[in-house]
C-alpha cells in the first residue's frame, strides 16, 4: 500500500530541515543524490527521535558512506546511569515501501560486531568524530546498544527477517541485555515531524496494586493505581495519553466536575464511585521491583500506551491533584491494561469503540479515527501550518489557525457537485457521517489545500450573508439566514476551481483574487435566490424548507447556475432592504411621513413603539431597550420633518434619524436606515404600513374626483434627514 501524503510531507520536512545540515559533498553530481540525501536525512531524524538533540547535532551523527558497514548514523547519549549507543540503519523509498531483508540484517550485524570490537578503521572517516564517545560508552558500566531500523515504510518486517534479526541479537546477549533493536517506520517518522500536531508514542511505567492477570485469548492485567501516579501521566504526556481514544477529555461535560469533586472531598470512596480507566498498549513488559503476578503489587512498562476509556477520569484526576494534592493523591483508581501484541489487527479499535460509554458516542466520533482524517490533520499541519481538529472535546482553533472536521465536512458537502449534499447537511449535519455522504466527500482523500479553500469559501459566503443581513428584512433576510450552504454550492460550481489542489504561489494568488469577489457574487446570488424560489414555489413558500429539501434545492440550484455565471444584476427589491423605502421607485414615490401627515392618519400624541427589524438588531437591541423602557417609546406629532418625540430624551426626530441614533448608542452602528420600518402604532402597523394605507386613500380620492391629491412628489424617507 502506498502512502503518498505521508511520504510527501516527510520529504518536504526533511528537505527544509536537513538539506543545509547534512554533508552531501561525497555524493555531489551523482544521479541518485536526492535519494541518498533523503536516506541520510531519515537517519538524522531517527537520531533526533532517540536522543532529543538538535537538528545540527543529528546531522553530524550521520556517517553514511560507501563503507559504512550498514550503519548510517551513530549517537551516544546517557539514559540515567547507563550510556546508550544508538546505531541507525535508514532506508528511503518514494512510495513508502522501503524494504529490509535478511541481507540487510547481516550487514548491520557485521557493523555492530566491528563497533563492539572498536574497529573504527572498518568504517568511513565520518565515524572518527564519534569514536572517542563510542569507546567511552562501550567501556562504561552496563552500556546499552540499540540498533534502530529507520524505514520509510508502512509495513512490518517479514517474519523471517525479524526472526533472523532477533536470533543474531540474541547471540550478543548472554546474561545481560547489551543489545536490543527498535523499528522506526513511516508512521513514527511522520509523527515526529508533526511535532505538537502529532500523536506521540507514550511509554508508561505503572505500579499496579492487587494485580490480576488474563492470558487467554490475549494478555491483560487489572488492579488499582494511585491517583497521584495517574496525575503524573497526564502532567507528562497531556493529550498524547489519549491518542487512540475516540474523544478527548470533553472538559465541557459536567461529568468531569463530579469526578473531580469526589476525588477532592471523598478520595476514599473514589474507587467505588468511578468507572475506572482502560488502557491498551503495544506491549507489556515487567518493570522495576515486583514481577507481574496476581494479587500483589506489580510493576509494568507499557509500550505504546493509550487511555481509550476514562479520558475524563484522567483529566479530572490531574486537576483534582493540582487543586488538593494532599487529599486527592490518596485516591485509587480501577485500571485494566490490555496488550495488543498478540491481538489481530483492528482489535484495539474494537476495544475503543466498545469501551466508550461515559458520554453518548456519535457517528462523527468513529469517523475521527479514520485514516483519512489523520492524513488531513497531518497535511494541514505540514502543508499549511494550520490545525485540523478531529476530536470532540478539543478546543476549536481560531479561524486563522485552522478548522474542525465538522466545518470541513460542511464545506465539502456544500462544494459537492450535487446540491443534495448542501440540502441534507442544512437539514441535519450529522447525516454527513453516514457512509452514503461521508464516502463521497472524504473517501477520495481530499488534500488539505482543497479542504481549506472550501472552508474559506464557506466562511466568506457566511460573512457576506451576515453583512447583508444588516440591511435585510423579509424573505431576503430569510434567504440570507438559511441559504449559506446552497449559495456556497452555487458559487463553487460557477467559479474556476481547476487549480483547487495546487499549492503554488500562482494558484494561491488566483484563489485570493477569487475570494475577493465572493462578497459581490453573494449579493447578486442572494437576490436571484429569492426570485428563483418565488418563481418555483411561490412567494409564500418557506425558504428554510426549500434549502433543506434535496429535490427543491436541486431545482433552485439549477435555476441559479446561469444567472450567477452571467453576473447579471437581480431586480432591485427595496421592500427587502432597510436602507430603502418600501415600494419606492426613485423620485416618483411619495414620502411616507408626508403621506401620513397629509392624510391625518395618526392623531397627535399617539404613542409609537420601536421594533427591531434586522437579525443583528434582534440580538443586540432588546437588552439595551429593557435597560431604559422609554427608549422604545416615541410620541407622534403631525410634523413632516420631525414627527417623533423620543421618550428617552424628549427631542423631536425624523424616524430615520432617531433609529440611526439608537443604533449608534446600542450597537455602535451608524448605518443609513429607513426609520419608518421601525416605529409602530400598536394595532395599526409600522409607519410604512400606515403610509401605504394613506397613499391608497389618496389614490382612491384622486380616482374619485379626477383631480390630483395633495401629495408632493419627492424622494424617499431618507430625505427627511437632509431637511432637519
Amino acid at each position: 500500500m502506498a502512502y503518498p501524503v505521508q511520504v510527501r510531507n516527510l520529504k518536504r520536512q526533511l528537505e527544509e530541515r536537513f538539506r543545509p545540515l547534512v554533508d552531501m559533498s561525497d555524493w555531489s553530481g551523482r544521479p541518485d543524490e536526492q535519494s541518498a540525501f533523503l536516506s541520510r536525512a531519515v537517519a538524522a531524524l531517527a537520531v533526533k527521535m532517540e536522543t532529543a538533540c538538535s537538528d545540527e547535532e543529528a546531522a553530524r551523527a550521520v556517517i553514511d558512506c560507501e563503507t559504512d558497514r550498514g550503519i548510517d548514523a551513530v549517537a551516544v547519549h546517557p539514559q540515567g546511569e547507563r550510556q546508550h549507543v544508538a546505531l541507525i540503519q535508514a532506508k528511503w523509498n518514494d512510495k513508502g515501501e522501503a524494504g529490509f531483508g535478511e541481507a540487510d540484517v547481516s550487514a548491520v550485524i557485521r557493523g555492530l560486531d566491528y563497533l563492539l570490537e572498536l574497529e573504527f578503521d572498518r568504517f568511513g572517516s565520518k565515524i572518527d568524530r564519534h569514536a572517542a564517545a563510542i569507546d567511552s560508552a562501550l567501556n562504561s558500566p552496563s552500556p546499552k546498544v540499540t540498533l534502530i531500523l529507520a524505514l520509510v515504510t508502512g509495513t512490518d518486517l517479514h517474519p523471517n527477517t525479524r526472526s533472523l534479526l532477533e536470533e543474531e541479537i540474541g547471540k550478543h546477549n548472554l546474561d545481560d541485555d547489551l543489545v536490543d533493536y527498535k523499528i522506526v517506520n513511516l508512521r513514527d517518522l511522520h509523527r515526529e515531524i508533526l511535532g505538537e500536531h502529532g500523536e506521540r508514542k507514550v511509554d508508561l511505567d505503572v505500579q499496579v496494586q492487587g494485580a490480576g492477570k488474563v492470558t487467554d485469548p490475549f494478555l491483560a492485567y487489572y488492579g488499582t493505581v494511585s491517583a497521584e501516579e495517574i496525575a503524573e501521566w497526564y502532567g507528562v504526556h497531556g493529550r498524547h495519553l489519549t491518542a487512540r481514544n475516540i474523544r478527548d477529555a470533553l472538559d465541557v461535560s459536567d461529568v468531569n466536575e463530579k469526578i473531580r469533586t469526589t476525588l477532592v472531598k471523598e478520595p476514599e470512596y473514589f474507587w467505588y464511585l468511578s468507572n475506572g480507566i482502560t488502557l491498551i498498549c503495544d506491549r507489556i513488559r515487567k518493570h522495576g521491583k515486583g514481577a507481574p503476578a496476581s494479587g500483589v503489587g506489580s510493576g509494568f512498562r507499557l509500550e505504546g500506551a493509550s487511555v481509550i476509556n476514562g479520558a475524563q477520569t484522567v483529566s479530572a484526576i490531574y486537576r483534582a491533584v493540582r487543586q488538593k494534592p494532599g487529599k486527592a493523591t490518596s485516591g485509587r483508581v480501577l485500571v485494566r491494561i490490555i496488550s495488543l501484541e498478540e491481538a489481530p489487527e483492528g482489535f484495539g479499535d474494537r476495544i475503543t469503540v466498545a469501551a466508550n460509554t461515559q458520554n453518548p458516542t456519535e457517528e462523527r466520533d468513529f469517523r475521527s479515527r479514520r485514516p483519512e482524517q489523520f492524513d488531513l490533520r497531518h497535511d494541514f499541519a505540514l502543508s499549511l501550518g494550520l490545525n485540523y481538529v478531529i476530536k470532540r472535546g478539543e478546543p476549536d482553533p481560531k479561524p486563522v489557525e485552522g478548522c474542525t472536521m465538522t466545518e470541513a465536512a460542511l464545506a465539502l458537502a456544500a462544494a459537492h457537485q450535487s446540491p443534495e449534499f448542501a440540502a441534507r447537511a442544512k437539514r441535519d449535519a450529522s447525516i454527513l457521517w453516514e457512509n452514503r455522504y461521508y464516502r463521497p466527500i472524504f473517501g477520495n482523500r481530499p488534500s488539505a489545500v482543497r479542504v481549506w479553500r472550501c472552508v474559506c469559501l464557506l466562511r466568506l459566503v457566511r460573512k457576506a450573508l451576515a453583512d447583508e443581513q444588516e440591511n435585510l428584512v423579509g424573505r431576503m433576510a430569510g434567504a440570507a439566514a438559511h441559504g449559506d450552504l446552497l449559495l456556497t454550492h452555487v458559487l463553487f460550481q460557477t467559479m474556476d476551481t481547476h487549480d483547487i489542489d495546487v499549492e503554488t504561489e500562482g494558484a494561491k494568488a488566483a484563489w485570493d483574487a477569487r475570494f475577493t469577489e465572493v462578497r459581490e457574487r453573494v449579493r447578486k446570488a442572494l437576490g436571484w435566490l429569492v426570485i428563483v424560489i418565488d418563481g418555483a414555489y411561490g412567494k409564500n413558500s418557506q425558504i428554510s424548507a426549500t434549502v433543506r429539501t434535496a429535490e427543491r434545492a436541486e431545482r433552485v440550484a439549477s435555476g441559479l447556475y446561469e444567472r450567477v455565471r452571467s453576473a447579471e444584476e437581480p431586480p432591485t427589491d427595496a421592500d427587502s432592504r432597510v436602507d430603502r423605502e418600501p415600494g419606492s421607485s426613485g423620485n416618483y414615490s411619495t414620502r411616507a411621513v408626508w403621506s401620513i401627515v397629509d392624510a391625518e392618519s395618526i392623531p397627535d400624541g399617539t404613542i409609537l413603539e420601536f421594533r427591531p427589524v434586522t437579525t443583528p438588531e434582534r440580538r443586540q437591541l432588546p437588552r439595551w431597550l429593557e435597560e431604559e423602557p422609554q427608549r422604545a417609546k416615541a410620541v407622534w406629532r403631525n410634523h413632516k420633518s420631525r414627527p417623533l418625540v423620543w421618550g428617552a430624551d424628549g427631542t423631536a426626530y425624523a424616524p430615520s434619524t432617531l433609529v440611526r441614533e439608537m443604533r449608534r448608542q446600542a450597537m455602535g452602528n451608524d448605518q443609513q436606515v429607513q426609520g419608518t420600518r421601525y416605529w409602530h402604532v400598536p394595532g395599526k402597523g409600522s409607519l410604512v404600513d400606515i403610509a401605504q394605507e394613506a397613499r391608497q386613500v389618496v389614490a382612491e380620492r384622486t380616482a374619485s374626483d379626477g383631480s390630483a391629491a395633495g401629495d408632493s412628489p419627492g424622494g424617499v424617507d431618507g430625505l427627511e434627514e437632509r431637511e432637519v
